[in-house]
C-alpha cells in the first residue's frame, strides 16, 4: 500500500541552531528522526556561518527566497540565488556561508546511502519518478499535484511525499499564473534507498 503524506511548513516546529545563526524545520526524515537515510528540511539563515558537516551524506541545496548566499568550499567559492539550479555536494564539506543581502530561506535534501535528486518544476511539463523510488513535491506556491485523473491540492510551502511513488507522469499546476520572478513553482524530490545484499 502506498503511503502518502502532506507536511506543511507552518505546522513544522523550528529548531534553533546552536550558533544562533538560523533555524531548521525538518519536514521529513526516513525511516526515523534519529537514524535517518533521507532528510528533507527548510532552513532560515539569519547570519553568516559554516554549514554543518554530514559525513557520507549527499546534499542538494536550493534557495527559496532572499538575496542569495556565497558558499566558500575548501577548493572553490560560488554564489547561489533564488531561481538557480539546485546545488549538489558532498555532505562532508561544510562550506562557509555568507549572506549577500539579508536573511534567506533554503530547501535541503539529504541522502545517506542510496541515491536521490532534486529538480525544479516546469509548470505544465511532466516529471516521472524513477522506478522503485520514494518521491514527492515541495510546492513553493499553492497549486495542484496531478497524476492522471488524481489531483491533490497543496498549500504554499508544503511537501507531498509518497513512500512508494505512483508510476507515470506527474505535473504541478499552480493556482495562479507564474510571475516574473525566477523562482520555480516547486521542486521534484526523489530517493532510491540503498539495497543491502543478503
Amino acid at each position: 500500500m502506498t503511503t502518502m503524506r502532506v507536511i506543511t511548513l507552518d505546522n513544522t516546529p523550528a529548531t534553533p541552531w546552536r550558533n544562533g545563526g538560523g533555524v531548521t524545520r525538518e519536514l521529513l526524515t526516513w525511516p526515523s528522526p534519529l537514524d535517518w537515510r533521507l532528510r528533507i528540511s527548510v532552513a532560515d539563515i539569519a547570519a553568516d556561518g559554516p554549514f554543518s558537516a554530514f559525513p557520507g551524506v549527499r546534499r542538494w541545496f536550493t534557495l527559496l527566497s532572499g538575496d542569495g548566499v556565497a558558499l566558500d568550499f575548501a577548493d572553490r567559492s560560488l554564489t547561489q540565488y533564488p531561481g538557480d539550479a539546485p546545488l549538489a555536494f558532498d555532505g562532508t564539506a561544510a562550506p562557509g556561508c555568507r549572506l549577500i543581502g539579508g536573511p534567506v530561506r533554503d530547501l535541503n535534501l539529504m541522502v545517506l546511502g542510496g541515491a536521490g535528486g532534486m529538480a525544479a518544476v516546469s509548470t505544465g511539463k511532466a516529471w516521472r519518478p524513477p522506478a522503485g523510488a520514494q518521491a514527492g513535491l515541495f510546492a513553493r506556491v499553492a497549486g495542484r499535484w496531478c497524476h492522471g485523473a488524481d489531483e491533490r491540492p497543496l498549500l504554499a510551502f508544503s511537501l507531498l511525499w509518497f513512500d512508494a511513488a505512483p508510476p507515470g507522469d506527474w505535473r504541478f499546476q499552480p493556482d495562479t499564473p507564474a510571475s516574473a520572478t525566477p523562482e520555480p513553482a516547486g521542486w521534484w524530490l526523489h530517493h532510491l534507498p540503498k539495497t543491502i545484499s543478503a
